[in-house]
């Protein structure tokens, strides 16, 4: 099969016949062999039934249906799990991501040899409350991340080769940092297409301004994860040694400034008197304790099932 379309949505009833007579028409003119797989992520409405409907007349749609609401994240990474093609187109369904941008995706992925295209809304019909909140954050994903090529990390628009989504986990909200987990998963041909962006058709925007401040935690995550996920003594140790010698050199000289006050007659304090010492005891006890966790991390890491499992791209006359 060539091309699996995978379609996340929460609420869509209105937009989801014309979306899918749409794909099948690009599909259709570019002689493409194709499924799309529709997950339906606990809509309220009658997103479920209007699926079951395509599926009668179109026997290339197939669909999932969650128990109740769980996220875009969850939505992906299932209809990743159940995608045959072997190039995976997602997008939204709100009708705002052009289906007629699927044939170059498919192009650049298959002919020009890229891992991941993501898409680049580079006109938008969204607010500035959205647009400019989105340009720091893409800003700060591309920093963190390595990616310097892409301009918009959220874009739902993106095609994958099958190698890639056997590879990766979307997990929580982190459908925003798909390339990064690619990156992270030894993926690095990672180019970038811009796609027109189309106004909402029908009902509303699911999401709202917490997606920034959650982003930020999720790409601190990645970051962490990817960079000491495998040595957590490296992050850890380094910070509690830092810290306890800190607080060992700031006794001493507490110390050792009363002792000179002493021997040479001028007044002097206590050293418990002192909040210096307190404060070098602080950072001795948290340095200790962040040591510690460094040591408790080892363990898990060490204990986890997963421990030498890596990602081999190729093998040549060896015997596994």
């Amino acid at each position: 099969m060539d091309i699996s379309v995978v379609v996340p949505l929460y609420n869509e009833a209105e937009s989801l016949p014309e979306l899918e007579r749409w794909i099948a028409r690009v599909m259709e003119e570019n002689g493409f062999s194709y499924e799309i797989i529709f997950v339906n992520d606990g809509s309220t409405d009658d997103s479920w039934n209007v699926i079951k409907a395509l599926s009668q007349t179109n026997p290339a749609v197939k669909g999932v249906s969650f128990r109740r609401n769980y996220g875009k994240s969850p939505a992906l990474n299932t209809g990743f799990r159940r995608a045959q093609g072997n190039v995976v187109i997602t997008m939204d369904a709100d009708l705002q991501d052009s289906p007629d941008e699927i044939p170059e995706l498919y192009r650049m992925i298959t002919a020009e040899g890229y891992d991941l295209v993501s898409g680049y809304k580079q006109k938008r019909y969204d607010p500035l409350s959205k647009t400019i909140p989105t340009k720091l954050f893409n800003a700060t994903a591309r920093k963190v991340s390595g990616i310097k090529n892409l301009h918009d990390f959220n874009c739902g628009l993106k095609a994958y080769r099958h190698k890639v989504i056997e590879h990766i986990e979307v997990y929580g909200d982190m459908h925003r940092y798909i390339p990064y987990l690619a990156k992270l998963a030894g993926f690095n041909r990672i180019g970038e297409k811009v796609v027109h962006h189309r106004a909402r058709k029908y009902g509303k925007t699911k999401f709202g301004l917490d997606r920034f401040v959650n982003g930020y935690l999720d790409l601190a995550t990645l970051w962490f994860t990817g960079k000491f996920g495998a040595k957590p003594m490296h992050f850890f140790g380094l910070l509690g040694s830092l810290m306890f010698i800190l607080g060992f050199i700031a006794v001493v000289i507490v110390g050792a400034v009363k002792l000179w006050n002493m021997n040479h007659g001028y007044n002097y304090i206590l050293v418990t008197d002192s909040p210096y010492f307190y404060l070098a005891l602080v950072l001795m006890i948290l340095g200790s304790q962040l040591f510690l966790a460094g040591f408790v991390g080892e363990l898990v890491v060490r204990n986890s099932p997963g421990r030498n499992d890596y990602e081999i791209d190729e093998e040549l006359n060896v015997t596994p």
